[in-house]
């Protein structure tokens, strides 16, 4: 499916890339809200998925995606973030590319968003774009569908090529922007089970401080 501006109302800060480049600049007007679950239960439920279906992602539900995006929080308010949303198949190759190892699962993804953050106007450009970033994932969770993250700021390809420099080379985002990670969506090909709560790290909870070395 490709996602144009009769499929989704979106912001300036959503840049969606469908083989060629558009920039949305209409605000949503309309939304059809879900009930959402239990968070306690749907952080335990949000998993890592790097195999996807290949059921397509309905444009309704990106957009609530990229409205949870939207409404991440941001240092002193900035919002100084901006995601470019991709699902053409030969773009997907190629920005699976950008990195030695581990980014190879984008390809099979139906949607990628790649999160940027503006170093110009905030020092917390990466905790924002993370934030916003995670928020997504837990959207996504909530709709049924998978996501993974792809790590990156400080990752590189095999020559020593920042992943970065690929991804503006082939997405054109200005030298103010980092990208910060790629999140990759679509309907899970596996299943996977909830996160074991009899292996959570609570030993790695301090309370008050750090106990007193032997």
């Amino acid at each position: 499916m490709k996602y144009t501006c009769k499929d989704m109302d979106s912001s300036p800060d959503i840049l969606l890339m469908c083989g060629k480049f558009s920039t949305f600049t209409t605000k949503i007007t309309h939304f059809s809200y879900r009930p959402m679950e239990n968070f306690k239960d749907l952080v335990q439920k949000r998993r890592s998925v790097r195999k996807f279906a290949e059921q397509e992602i309905q444009a309704e539900d990106l957009q609530t995606i990229l409205r949870a995006a939207l409404m991440s929080p941001t240092s002193k308010g900035t919002r100084a973030w901006h995601f470019v949303v991709v699902d053409d198949p030969v773009l997907l190759e190629k920005i699976s590319l950008c990195r030695s190892m581990g980014s190879q699962f984008i390809a099979g993804a139906k949607v990628a968003v790649v999160v940027l953050g503006d170093r110009d106007v905030t020092d917390a450009w990466c905790e924002d774009a993370s934030l916003a970033a995670v928020t997504m994932q837990y959207q996504a969770t909530d709709l049924g569908l998978g996501s993974c993250w792809c790590q990156i700021r400080n990752r590189f390809m095999e020559n020593g090529e920042p992943s970065d420099n690929v991804l503006r080379f082939l997405l054109r985002y200005p030298e103010n922007l980092t990208a910060e990670c790629i999140i990759g969506f679509g309907y899970p090909a596996i299943e996977r089970k909830p996160q074991d709560e009899d292996k959570l790290k609570w030993e790695n909870v301090h309370i008050g401080s750090f106990p007193e070395e032997d």
